[in-house]
């Protein structure tokens, strides 16, 4: 059975700034604590590099909470792990044709746009060094692959954990308070989450943020936010960690 998107919001409350704020600055926070306080120390106490244990510890310490605390809004909703919660509340329904073709747009102009941004920054500020301590690290190497088996089910739990609560979860409950601007204040919410990236880091996400943002909101389908988010990241990483970039 089909639900449509008037069913599957029926029984929602609208989610204004005060109630998102409630969820996406304990997010931010979290984020702070794990990349500002847990991986340095980590990483001093062990002599492993950062890289990994932001692999491990974003994983488990920052993205999978965002997965319970999906789970714990969508029990108090009164919603249960089902597939009709999956496809109608979450909006994970099957991809269209023209939902395809939202994300591979979105994709090309996030991804220039973001490039450009990470050109002009260079050039304002003469470096090239934008990204954080926690996820620098030198291309991989023999003895080092094994970092891609850590990487993996991180990739997996950072793009399903923020597309669950924030595209699955919170952005259906803002259109009801914000209507056709949802996805501004979805954006910049989900760029407060990211203030331990740096201005600088956020600076070359801000396209990402907002083109996505504005996609997923016009296609109503969170599948559309999980290609784009990982269309972007998996290939950035794979080809930063094999030197590419």
């Amino acid at each position: 059975m089909t639900i449509s998107r008037a069913e599957s919001q029926g029984a929602l409350r609208a989610l204004g700034v005060a109630g998102s704020l409630m969820v996406y600055v304990p997010a931010a926070v979290l984020l702070l604590v794990v990349t500002r306080w847990a991986i340095p120390r980590l990483s001093a106490s062990t002599g492993i590099e950062p890289i990994f244990f932001w692999f491990l510890g974003g994983g488990l310490g920052v993205f999978l909470p965002l997965i319970i605390v999906a789970a714990l809004v969508l029990r108090a909703e009164g919603h249960k792990w089902t597939s009709t919660t999956w496809t109608g509340r979450l909006r994970f329904s099957r991809l269209r044709s023209s939902d395809l073709i939202w994300a591979l747009g979105a994709l090309v102009v996030a991804s220039t746009m973001g490039g450009l941004a990470m050109y002009a920054l260079q050039a304002v500020t003469g470096t090239s060094a934008h990204t954080p301590v926690f996820m620098s690290f030198a291309p991989l190497s023999p003895g080092r692959y094994w970092l891609l088996a850590v990487w993996l089910p991180y990739w997996v739990l950072n793009i399903m954990g923020e597309e669950i609560l924030w595209r699955g979860v919170m952005l259906p409950r803002q259109e009801l308070a914000f209507g056709r601007h949802a996805w501004i204040v979805h954006a910049v919410g989900w760029g407060l989450f990211h203030v331990a990236f740096g201005w600088q880091l956020l600076i070359t996400l801000t396209p990402l943020l907002f083109v996505q943002s504005y996609v997923v909101q016009k296609t109503h389908n969170s599948w559309v936010g999980v290609l784009i988010h990982g269309g972007i990241n998996g290939p950035s990483f794979i080809a930063i960690a094999f030197g590419m970039l």
